[in-house]
């Protein structure tokens, strides 16, 4: 995930072909974008859920956040209320501006 993140963060922003790592989400979730990797044994999927702030103060980049992280078994989806989780994480950190950076 940390190779993901780095190629993601160096790239212009929106730019980055994922190669499947990397996805933009869509419907509740649009403008999300996911990053996808599968555990060592291919039984759990693990994922960080990231948004790209263009509006943080006092920075002259948009920044690359991790708003949450989530794993799952193999073959099943997170549920509606997974998703409404990460979405309330979202909104709590644009909530703020200067932003929470630790």
């Amino acid at each position: 995930m940390r190779a993901v993140l780095i190629a993601v963060a160096e790239a212009p922003p929106k730019s980055f072909s994922g190669g499947g790592y990397w996805e933009a989400m869509h419907c509740d979730m649009s403008g999300w974008f996911e990053i996808r990797v599968d555990g060592p044994k291919k039984k759990e999927h693990f994922r960080l859920f990231c948004r790209l702030d263009y509006e943080a103060e006092g920075l002259d980049k948009p920044l690359l956040v991790i708003i949450d992280g989530r794993s799952k078994p193999i073959r099943t989806t997170l549920s509606d209320e997974d998703y409404a989780a990460v979405r309330k994480l979202g909104d709590e950190y644009f909530s703020r501006n200067p932003r929470p950076l630790a």
